[in-house]
C-alpha cells in the first residue's frame, strides 16, 4: 500500500468517526435537555433554604451560580481603567485583534507573550461529480 493509499483509508476512518461523534452529540443533547428537565423538578423539593437532599439513590445539592454581563464595553474599559481593576477581567488575549496588532505593529512586542502554532488538520467528504 503507497502513501496515497494510506492517507485515502485514514481519510475515511477519519470522516466515518467525525459521522460517528456528530450523531452522538445530538444523542447526548437530547438526554441533556431530558436531565435539565429532571433538575427543574429535582429544584421545587427545595425550599427557601434548603441546599441538600439526602435519598435512598444519592443526595441532591444545589447551589446558587451567579453569572455577569456587560451591556457596554467601553463603559467597562472606562471603570475598569478608573478604579485600576484589570482583575476583574479574564486573563486571556483576544487572537485576531493580537495577530492583527501584531501586523500593523511588527516592531512592537507585548512583554511575556508567548505565541503557540499549530497546524490543524481538515478533512471533507469528496464532492460529487
Amino acid at each position: 500500500m503507497n502513501n496515497t493509499d494510506r492517507a485515502d483509508k485514514l481519510t475515511a476512518i477519519y470522516i466515518e468517526m467525525r459521522e460517528v461523534i456528530r450523531s452522538k452529540e445530538e444523542e447526548i443533547k437530547e438526554i441533556k435537555a431530558q436531565q435539565d428537565k429532571i433538575s427543574e423538578k429535582l429544584d421545587s423539593f427545595f425550599g427557601e433554604k434548603g441546599e441538600s437532599l439526602r435519598l435512598q439513590s444519592g443526595t441532591v445539592s444545589r447551589r446558587l451560580h451567579t453569572t455577569y454581563q456587560v451591556s457596554n464595553w467601553d463603559e467597562m474599559h472606562n471603570f475598569v481603567l478608573e478604579h485600576k481593576a484589570a482583575h476583574l477581567l479574564e486573563k486571556r488575549v483576544h487572537g485576531r485583534n493580537m495577530k492583527e496588532f501584531l501586523e500593523v505593529n511588527p516592531e512592537v512586542v507585548p512583554p511575556s507573550l508567548q505565541v503557540i502554532r499549530k497546524h490543524i488538520i481538515s478533512v471533507r467528504k469528496p464532492s460529487k461529480k
